[in-house]
């Protein structure tokens, strides 16, 4: 197993001297890699855009990805995708691609990093109240807290942390496992072998970033269901004075 690196954290290309805990690794810098082609990328495919009959191929393309995101937030919240779209989109986009850049040679995913998938699984930890504030307000959101009663309050904070972390260590046990096994592979047996599992690899790569996403929007979308299900009964309240009277 000597040789195998199972995260890049500890490659460390600059420390300072004054505060020994600011470092930059290769983890941060290949994020700042994949932020930078994702930046990049949406100015390019976005700067000729076309309401013409006949559209380039990229804009077919991009049409594609950002279509299948809104269906799949559709299906999974039963809502308008609209609001949900940029923040589940760039979570969707940037695990892909930081999984699918593996097949660089000298490039390890970001998200095969604890740190990467910790920071990730925050963001929806965040966003989720966030969401679920500005559907509900802050009072009814966080009465949910409250179900069924009060004895459950601890619980329910408990289980906000516990699937943030779930979250977190579901993405790095899975891209982690792909890279040390294919590390190992390059070492033991021919060269087809790897190549099948860096196939493998990507295949993972992609669904590991669909499965993010959907939990994303499953926690967001359980965080306004109580505003979407209690408003029909309001508007039956409001209606009946009206039709006894």
């Amino acid at each position: 197993m000597n040789g195998v690196q199972i995260s890049v954290d500890h490659w460390v290309l600059w420390q300072s001297d004054v505060w020994p805990m600011v470092k930059l690794n290769a983890t941060i810098v290949f994020t700042w890699c994949v932020m930078a082609l994702l930046v990049t990328g949406s100015w390019w495919v976005t700067r000729r855009l076309s309401t013409d009959t006949a559209v380039p191929k990229f804009q077919n393309v991009l049409e594609v990805i950002v279509g299948g995101m809104r269906d799949q937030i559709r299906e999974v919240s039963g809502r308008d995708p609209g609001q949900y779209l940029a923040f589940v989109g760039t979570l969707f986009l940037f695990i892909c691609v930081a999984n699918l850049l593996s097949i660089v040679p000298g490039y390890q995913p970001p998200t095969a990093s604890l740190s990467t998938t910790a920071a990730l699984a925050t963001c929806v930890f965040i966003a989720v109240p966030i969401y679920g504030i500005a559907v509900q307000g802050p009072r009814a959101y966080l009465q949910h807290y409250l179900r069924p009663t009060l004895l459950m309050l601890p619980f329910n904070i408990i289980g906000e942390f516990s699937r943030t972390l779930a979250l977190a260590v579901r993405l790095y046990g899975n891209m982690m496992s792909g890279t040390v096994i294919a590390a190992i592979l390059i070492g033991f047996v021919p060269l087809f072998v790897p190549i099948l599992m860096q196939v493998l690899g990507l295949l993972t790569g992609l669904i590991q970033a669909y499965i993010f996403a959907v939990l994303a929007m499953v926690y967001i979308a359980s965080a306004t269901t109580v505003y979407h299900q209690r408003e029909p009964t309001s508007k039956a309240a409001d209606a009946e004075p009206n039709e006894n009277s």
